[in-house]
């Protein structure tokens, strides 16, 4: 059986000094040799089964948020999938959500003027739930700064006051220890920390189906999709694949594998190598006199004051973002301790 560090070394050989994750995460070999399969049997008239694909993404996101393989639908985008939940609400409907969190999540929300919108810090989300409060929408971890939210006590503030919970987890599903059973909806691209092709998101989605109404169902919704190319859908399909949109199959044809490797490896030896490094990187900011946003348990660490210096760490081979005037590295499995000390290194001229 292959070891963590000769799995990941097989997959992935960045040329550069690669912390971007949170951005979009790097292919492994196999997702990109399964991509380049798919592409030249299309290009031959000879396409290879790539529905198939579909539905093997599915089940492995399935089991690696712990849900049942028909409590989630597959989709494109996080924002598609939001407005599906803010068009499930009432009118006058109130949702609190975190401020700053990612356009994606809670846009959809606001321009609903028949809404009630309430944003507060992400420390006082579980606190702002209240008797009337219908969703509380946030994501599991913050695109800006990777602090993560008090899961468990939104949780338990939902359920008191009888609302229902919507997670984005883009930011978490890889490598936190994430169960979608825990909440009524959740979403999450899967070309971050899942290193996916870009054009694969998922939403998961209670048992009852939750509520919501397939607005954009199309022919891939169908119970049976083939018998349903023309008129209206004769039978949405019983299971969350009625709130699929036509997949990117190129895309889902790379997912599968990289899904795959993921379980190979397990999120919970990604997580113990990604906070590791995240670890030592806090540290060395400490001893150059940085301070990092307060993310414990994150292997996202932004720094205030050094995004500027964005531009001329990519010119030096060392990949990070600027968001909102700070730095910010996110470090995932095929990172190491040299790529944290090249980047400290960085820093401290």
């Amino acid at each position: 059986m292959e070891t963590f560090e000769s799995l990941v070394r097989t997959e992935f050989r960045p040329e550069n000094t690669y912390l971007n994750t949170a951005s979009t995460g790097l292919l492994p070999a196999r997702t990109v040799a399964a991509m380049r399969t798919a592409v030249e049997a299309a290009s031959v008239g000879q396409p290879t089964d790539m529905f198939d694909d579909v539905e093997a993404s599915r089940a492995s996101f399935a089991r690696l948020t712990g849900v049942a393989a028909d409590r989630v639908a597959a989709g494109a985008s996080v924002a598609v999938y939001s407005g599906l939940v803010a068009a499930s609400l009432p009118e006058g409907a109130e949702v609190v959500t975190a401020e700053g969190d990612f356009s994606s999540v809670v846009n959809p929300f606001h321009v609903r003027a028949d809404l009630k919108v309430r944003t507060v810090p992400l420390e006082g989300v579980a606190d702002a739930v209240r008797p009337g409060t219908a969703l509380v929408a946030v994501s599991a971890a913050q695109s800006a700064d990777g602090r993560i939210a008090e899961l468990p006590a939104i949780r338990a503030a939902a359920r008191e006051h009888g609302a229902r919970t919507y997670v984005d987890a883009s930011q978490a599903v890889g490598w936190l220890d994430f169960d979608a059973d825990a909440y009524d909806y959740t979403a999450a691209v899967a070309f971050k920390w899942l290193f996916c092709p870009r054009g694969v998101t998922f939403l998961t989605v209670p048992g009852d189906l939750g509520g919501l109404t397939p607005l954009f169902a199309g022919w891939v919704a169908g119970q049976e999709p083939w018998a349903s190319c023309y008129g209206p859908v004769g039978e949405l399909a019983r299971s969350a694949r009625r709130f699929d949109e036509s997949p990117a199959l190129f895309s889902y044809a790379g997912a599968r594998r990289s899904l795959a490797l993921l379980e190979e490896i397990g999120v919970a030896a990604v997580r113990e190598h990604d906070l590791g490094l995240a670890a030592r990187f806090r540290a060395g900011l400490d001893a150059l006199g940085h301070a990092a946003v307060a993310a414990p348990g994150s292997p996202i660490v932004s720094v205030p004051g050094l995004g500027h210096r964005q531009s001329a760490l990519s010119g030096a081979g060392i990949e990070v973002s600027d968001r909102a005037g700070n730095l910010r590295a996110a470090f995932h499995l095929y990172n190491t301790p040299a790529d944290v000390d090249r980047l400290l290194d960085a820093l401290s001229g």
